[in-house]
């Protein structure tokens, strides 16, 4: 009987909280009753692409209550963690600049006398050759190309002539150091052995190098380094390391080694700066917790000389402050990485109306991801990825009214006003490149999990769900400085999502003429053009300065039947103005012009609702 009456008494007090709730929104907006596109939300970090969605609850409120307000946890990134490749890359030098072509010796040829003319009379009946050590050319290739010297008399010279087309059929192909001889053997049936000795690195020279460890180079070299030896692979890989953030130049010089077939590469290493402290600025957050976002990022890529890399960067608005960290650390010669991140964020609601509800938030996540090239070429990278994450927020309100904090009732909060969510993310990625243009597609299967005590709630959405991402990029370099970026994004489900795994319409990033995650549904589809430009170059200083016309669309619907906005489209056009300095200093103001019609009772206080945004990186180092 006590704990029906203590029941009863906690429902009286939640409908109250509710009612005075509704009174208070209902007084402030005016006395006008405002369905739930006016429901506010509030959403993570636009870069971290995190996402919330307003809903209503409590029948006997005067208007809908905005249940997600202050869920400040910033998710998963909702693709692999790199960016898609919006630059075009270096260009590469040539091969011959990256390993000079030089004579190299061969093996031993033959331990036959030497042709002369005292033994230009000894012929031998050749009914056929028999090749051994030959793994880069199968039986019948060999066979093919010896075949015009069987089945006659063959002189010594032409014997030696048999060899050398052996010789010449790997040479010709690429494998340096590989070559053929003909042993001394006994006469068999008229059958001649050829053995073929094919090329390989004896050793790897590692010069110039100060922190990175000679190990880190020498082992992605050595993955080319086995018998048959190929130039072409060769000159590849060290293309590849080229490319690599960690070195700002490379080249290689192959010399002839002590033994048949084996050769010495000497590498020679210059460094790049592997550390990097950007400040950065932007007018990207959502206004519910301020949109200036101000921030510093250090970066550090070779930690301990493995290659590892250690980056950390705090930002903050107004109404939040958050903290960001991750590790990664190559685990094989083959690029293949695992990463560990984490982040805490703790955020209050400041936007007019709905600060008076003094709305407060904690949220951390947790992320570990292996990532494995299983191709990857100079101009063509394959990689799959797998991300274990967790996420946890809780959202507290209300404490200046009743003068303790009370649960926030959030889309898909437990009664304490906690979310927690477990996943695993599998991904796929795809970036090709020509040499003025980028093709990049990424895929990402989301499935949560009830494992590490998730919410799991009678009604959805909680920590059970399965979604779908993906984002493709087209970067094309139509003239020095000049570039046409086309991207897209899509997000499909049909689970009833948490916000922070829902897809956000609407800011600098998505949608431009709209402020910040505008719109926030289960399922969404994004497109975007711009065209950047220059109106102004100083090469001296390495200053270039562009106009970027663009126009970007977005739609997007929830899973639940009758969920979907009345207007779920949004249109935006506008102008960009870009002024880069180099790699040190890059800053950028878009105007968006929505081509939409909207009120969602949203106030009009920020640069996002004027279709203003900003962005400021300064590189200090």
């Amino acid at each position: 009987m006590i704990n029906k009456e203590r029941v009863l008494i906690q429902q009286s007090l939640d409908l109250r909280i509710l009612k005075t709730m509704g009174l208070i929104l209902f007084s402030l907006l005016g006395g006008t009753r405002v369905g739930i596109d006016a429901a506010i939300a509030l959403s993570p970090p636009a870069h971290r692409h995190g996402f919330t969605q307003p809903s209503t609850t409590g029948s006997d409120l005067p208007l809908a209550l905005p249940t997600q307000l202050a869920q400040q946890l910033p998710p998963r990134p909702p693709l692999p963690s790199e960016p898609l490749p919006s630059d075009i890359p270096p260009v590469l030098p040539p091969p011959d600049e990256l390993l000079p072509s030089e004579p190299l010796r061969s093996p031993s040829v033959s331990p036959l006398p030497d042709a002369n003319p005292s033994h230009e009379t000894i012929t031998v009946f050749v009914e056929r050759f028999e090749v051994s050590g030959n793994t880069a050319f199968s039986d019948d290739e060999l066979a093919a190309i010896l075949e015009p010297f069987t089945q006659r008399e063959l002189s010594l010279s032409e014997l030696y002539e048999a060899r050398a087309t052996v010789t010449r059929l790997y040479l010709d192909n690429g494998y340096v150091l590989s070559g053929a001889y003909i042993p001394p053997q006994a006469p068999n049936n008229n059958v001649v052995q050829i053995e073929v000795i094919e090329g390989r690195l004896a050793d790897i020279e590692i010069m110039g190098h100060r922190r990175l460890r000679s190990r880190y180079i020498r082992s992605r070299l050595a993955l080319v380094g086995d018998a048959p030896l190929k130039l072409d692979e060769l000159v590849d890989q060290l293309r590849l390391l080229q490319l690599n953030p960690l070195i700002d130049n490379i080249s290689g010089d192959l010399s002839a080694g002590l033994e048949p077939g084996t050769g010495i590469l000497t590498v020679t290493v210059d460094e790049a700066d592997s550390f990097d402290f950007d400040i950065v600025t932007t007018n990207d957050r959502t206004p519910s917790v301020g949109t200036w976002e101000r921030g510093v990022a250090i970066v550090q890529r070779n930690l301990t000389g493995r290659g590892d890399g250690l980056s950390v960067d705090y930002t903050n608005t107004n109404g939040s402050n958050e903290i960001n960290a991750s590790y990664t650390i190559p685990v094989n010669s083959r690029n293949g990485t695992v990463n560990l991140s984490y982040g805490l964020t703790d955020s209050h609601v400041i936007e007019d109306p709905f600060d008076v509800l003094d709305i407060d938030s904690e949220s951390r996540y947790y992320e570990l991801t292996y990532r494995q090239p299983i191709v990857e070429t100079p101009t063509e990278t394959v990689a799959l990825s797998l991300t274990a994450s967790r996420q946890e927020s809780r959202s507290l309100f209300l404490e200046d009214l009743l003068g303790e904090q009370i649960p926030f009732p959030a889309l898909g909060a437990d009664d304490e006003g906690r979310i927690r969510v477990s996943a695993l993310r599998f991904a796929q990625e795809w970036v090709k490149q020509r040499p003025a243009a980028v093709l990049a597609l990424r895929s990402q299967f989301n499935i949560g999990l009830d494992v590490f005590d998730p919410t799991i709630n009678n009604d959805a959405p909680d920590s059970r769900f399965v979604s779908w991402e993906g984002q493709a990029q087209w970067a094309n370099l139509l003239a020095p400085d000049t570039l046409l970026l086309l991207r897209a994004e899509a997000q499909f489900s049909g689970d009833t999502l948490v916000p922070l795994e829902q897809m956000g319409l609407g800011g600098r990033r998505t949608v431009r003429g709209y402020r910040q995650d505008l719109l926030l549904t289960d399922n969404g589809v994004l497109a975007s053009a711009e065209l950047q430009f220059p109106v102004y170059r100083n090469p001296k200083h390495g200053s270039v300065v562009q106009i970027i016309p663009f126009l970007d669309v977005g739609t997007g619907w929830n899973a639940a039947a009758g969920q979907t906005p009345e207007t779920n489209t949004i249109v935006g056009t506008g102008l960009g103005l870009q002024w880069r300095q180099g790699d040190r200093f890059t800053a950028r103001l878009d105007w968006g012009v929505p081509l939409t019609s909207l009120d969602f009772g949203f106030s009009e206080g920020t640069l996002q609702e004027d279709g203003l945004y900003f962005s400021l990186r300064y590189n200090a180092l």
